[in-house]
């Protein structure tokens, strides 16, 4: 039996999965997690599997709550499923020790035959993201992959619309240093303001 774990901050998407999985005779849901540190925590106590885990929940980013699983759960299988289909974030996320990386317009029936794949020892990358990572292009000329991996996370809770207060408590920063990330961001992707963020999110599918 594969015992799964879901950590995604949408009660609504965590429910999808969970229907999906228990159409598989030989897989379970063994417990559910909203953020990062929620998901630590449950870590320590259920055994698992595979975890299914969102890339961009509250309390701590993606590829440090990666990178922190796997120094104390080796063992453990990470796939993520994102709502981003970029190359850069999918590239960093199999660094830092992910299984694999699915895109959350997957087909469904694709999803379980993925977790079989992962808690077996396989790899598995969206053909999608696969091919950008292997054949660049256009993609790679986009202002958002210019942003390092805090930068990334930062711009996607700004477009989300979390205050920069919220997004210091949320990532354990402080202010100041959440406001010259803003900035840089804001410099390196040659924008005016928040709204310019949210408009490029919306016309870059990262949203």
């Amino acid at each position: 039996m594969i015992r799964v774990f879901i950590a995604d901050d949408h009660a609504m998407m965590r429910e999808g999965v969970r229907r999906i999985i228990s159409t598989a005779s030989d897989m379970q849901v063994v417990g559910e997690a909203e953020d990062g540190l929620e998901t630590l925590d449950a870590l320590s106590k259920v055994e698992c599997d595979v975890l299914m885990l969102d890339m961009t929940m509250p309390g701590m980013g993606g590829i440090e709550l990666i990178q922190r699983i796997k120094a104390v759960r080796s063992d453990l299988q990470i796939l993520v499923l994102s709502m981003h289909n970029v190359a850069k974030i999918a590239a960093a996320a199999l660094k830092a020790g992910a299984a694999g990386y699915l895109t959350k317009d997957s087909d469904p029936e694709r999803l379980v035959d993925v977790i079989s794949k992962v808690a077996g020892g396989g790899k598995y990358i969206d053909p999608v993201v696969a091919d950008k990572i292997v054949f660049g292009g256009v993609e790679e000329q986009l202002p958002h992959l210019s942003l390092s991996g805090r930068e990334f996370e930062i711009f996607m809770m700004i477009v989300a619309g979390k205050s920069t207060s919220r997004i210091a408590d949320e990532l354990f920063l402080s202010p100041k240093t959440v406001s010259t990330h803003k900035k840089h961001i804001m410099e390196k992707m040659q924008m005016e303001n928040a709204a310019d963020m949210v408009r490029y999110a919306f016309e870059h599918h990262l949203r």
